[in-house]
């Protein structure tokens, strides 16, 4: 089998360095760009659903949201093997863990499709939501936001709709949560003693501020069901009328009647209430370097490359860099891109001095630069044409993926070193046998070969 294969590749010779060739071209213009990650995936397939109840306990949260989710509409979700859930005051969270070799997005397909019948709850909280897969590695990135100018209610609102969006939508993004946001908010501040004074209740006010807004999320107000003011009928145009909301400024919402007041003129919301801009009371806060500001977690999606994804967060950022005035941007916090940074240039420089070791290992060993140089090629074209074949299937390269090459190669360079040392043994063989073969033929007296004639005595 050897002598055939030495034959064969004795005899086409010229392909085997074009294709040997080949795959060290494709190597080089595909493991620029090869997906790397610190550790491969190994949490199971995983459908998270999460429904925001402003203003619910944990206990209630738990038994209107997160029981009902649960007991009537996810259980029977085919495939699902365990189901974990948790409620904190205002938010729910049920985690559906499915069968391994499961298919995500077949999986993620049956939870929405549940979720569709999720009028059915009780009318406490907002529709729930099945958020993006996330790598099972989590963070790709903690982006910190502090300034000196803005405070944290303007920093919020900048993160909200300029920040957030547009780190969103860099290929490889599942999700960016805010810690630390402060939502600006009119804020509605009832005294009872100037209320009772002038015959208002707080069902009043509640109604006068909820349908002052574009949309309120209560329910039972008129203004949770946004829409027109009419229109006006003429001869040949229809004009629709729009209601200008005075949602802005205190001022403007302080100049709001109050609804169903007595007396013949009526009673703005801000001389019996004070009105100011504030925030939603915060679970925590968040410290960037010991200051207070805005902490951004960016998760990325199952097998996405982290320094593809880094690269393209620093390019969103050096975009909104303009519109960042007076605003700190810190991407150091936590950055996995830089271990790998770090462990791929490692890496290179251990392949190196491998490398050279090995081929003084091989010479010492067979005494033979030229098998040396054979030995050596052929172990780091195996080790190029595994990488390559990684990269055509699309696995990530990852710290155990690497220790299982460098096991792999190990096996590769003793099978090369051994070959190599069997045919030096093979071409000892064969200059030791050429005189032997010759010997039986001699130059006669006349100067032209032939055999040698024994000779009798006497």
């Amino acid at each position: 089998m050897l002598r055939s294969l030495i034959s064969a590749s004795v005899r086409f010779r010229f392909l085997l360095i074009a294709v040997a060739a080949g795959v060290m071209a494709l190597a080089v213009a595909a493991v620029p760009g090869i997906h790397a990650d610190v550790l491969p995936e190994t949490a199971p397939v995983t459908a998270r659903i999460q429904t925001e109840a402003p203003g619910l306990s944990a206990p209630e949260v738990e038994s209107l949201v997160t029981v009902p989710l649960e007991k009537n509409l996810l259980e029977g979700v085919m495939g699902v093997t365990d189901v974990t859930s948790d409620s904190v005051p205002g938010l729910s969270q049920i985690n559906l863990d499915f069968a391994p070799g499961t298919n995500l997005y077949q999986a993620r397909q049956l939870v929405q499709e549940r979720l569709t019948q999720a009028f059915v709850l009780p009318n406490v909280s907002k529709p729930p939501v099945l958020l993006q897969p996330v790598s099972s590695t989590g963070n790709v990135m903690l982006i910190g936001l502090t300034s000196s100018r803005l405070s944290q209610i303007d920093l919020s609102v900048l993160a909200r709709w300029s920040i957030v969006p547009r780190l969103l939508g860099v290929s490889g993004v599942a999700d960016v949560s805010a810690f630390g946001e402060a939502d600006r908010q009119l804020q509605v501040l009832v005294d009872p003693a100037r209320l009772a004074a002038r015959h208002i209740t707080l069902a009043q006010i509640i109604e006068t501020s909820g349908n002052a807004q574009l949309v309120s999320p209560l329910s039972y107000l008129e203004g949770s069901t946004p829409g027109t003011g009419g229109f006006l009928e003429g001869p040949n145009q229809r004009i629709t009328i729009e209601p200008v909301l005075p949602f802005g400024t205190p001022a403007n919402l302080g100049q709001v009647p109050v609804t169903e007041t007595s007396g013949p003129t009526p009673v703005p919301l801000g001389s019996v209430t004070d009105i100011a801009v504030g925030h939603q009371p915060l679970i925590g806060d968040a410290l960037v370097r010991g200051q207070p500001g805005l902490v951004l977690v960016v998760q990325k999606l199952p097998s996405a490359s982290v320094p593809a994804v880094t690269d393209g967060l620093n390019q969103a950022l050096a975009q909104l860099a303009p519109s960042l005035s007076g605003v700190r941007v810190d991407t150091t916090l936590f950055r996995p891109a830089s271990y790998i940074d770090s462990a791929l240039h490692n890496l290179s420089r251990a392949l190196i001095a491998a490398a050279v070791l090995a081929a003084l290992a091989l010479i010492a060993l067979l005494l033979n630069l030229r098998l040396a140089v054979v030995a050596l090629t052929a172990t780091a074209i195996s080790l190029t044409a595994g990488t390559v074949l990684l990269y055509l299937l699309g696995y990530t390269f990852n710290a155990l993926v690497t220790l299982g090459l460098l096991l792999a190669l190990a096996v590769v360079a003793a099978e090369a070193a051994g070959t190599a040392q069997r045919l030096a043994s093979l071409r000892r063989a064969a200059w030791r046998s050429a005189p032997a073969a010759g010997a039986n033929r001699v130059t006669g007296p006349a100067g032209r070969r032939g055999r040698t004639r024994p000779r009798c005595a006497g």
